[in-house]
């Protein structure tokens, strides 16, 4: 089954790269992303990308320029997930025939990054936005708009975000931390799976 969650593994070092990902995907989680403040990460998503495309969608989180877009898809990734809503980023992204996932947190930046072609918003800070808050920019947003809560939402907290209609989540820390180990991190995605599922079949 497909699940809209994104890892983001910030922090995340190229020796780490590929144990980390194959066993988030073992786990459920097939959409990747390494942001661009981690360390030597262009290294880490060519390599994730050249053993796991097939299996994940990898790509790259923090992505503020154009220029980090081209970078990213000689690196061989297929995912731009970015803090802000920067309609260059988009546009870019869409024309180099990658998914695109801005940051937003207002109406008015949910419109621009639709309207430019992103595939789902990323509303970040979640925490700040709250599930009423989505309610209320659902009611107003295009049918079918993919919505992804970032930064306070979790596995305690899927099933409301869920109810109010939100698609999808990033989940960073309670996944992924620089020096959790790879018992830890099989954990944590088990576990972020479980109450994923549970709070869709709720929901269903």
């Amino acid at each position: 089954m497909s699940r809209n969650l994104i890892a983001i593994l910030r922090g995340l070092t190229p020796e780490e790269a590929l144990p980390v990902t194959e066993c988030l995907i073992t786990a459920g989680i097939t959409r990747i992303e390494v942001p661009l403040n981690s360390p030597d990460p262009l290294k880490s998503i060519e390599a994730m990308a050249k053993t796991f495309a097939d299996q994940a969608e990898i790509g790259a989180g923090t992505v503020l320029e154009a220029e980090q877009v081209h970078q990213v898809k000689v690196a061989g990734g297929t995912l731009i997930v970015s803090p802000d809503c920067n309609p260059d980023v988009i546009r870019i992204t869409k024309a180099e025939g990658m998914s695109s996932f801005p940051g937003v947190m207002t109406p008015s930046e949910s419109f621009t990054a639709l309207r430019n072609g992103a595939d789902g918003l990323k509303f970040f800070p979640a925490s700040l936005i709250g599930p009423d808050g989505i309610k209320a920019m659902l009611a107003v947003l295009p049918k079918g708009t993919a919505t992804y809560a970032v930064g306070g939402a979790g596995p305690d907290n899927f099933a409301d975000w869920i109810k109010v209609g939100t698609t999808g989540f990033g989940i960073g820390t309670a996944l992924y931390k620089p020096g959790f180990t790879i018992s830890e991190i099989k954990e944590r995605a088990a576990s972020i799976v479980t109450a994923y599922d549970a709070a869709v079949s709720a929901n269903g």
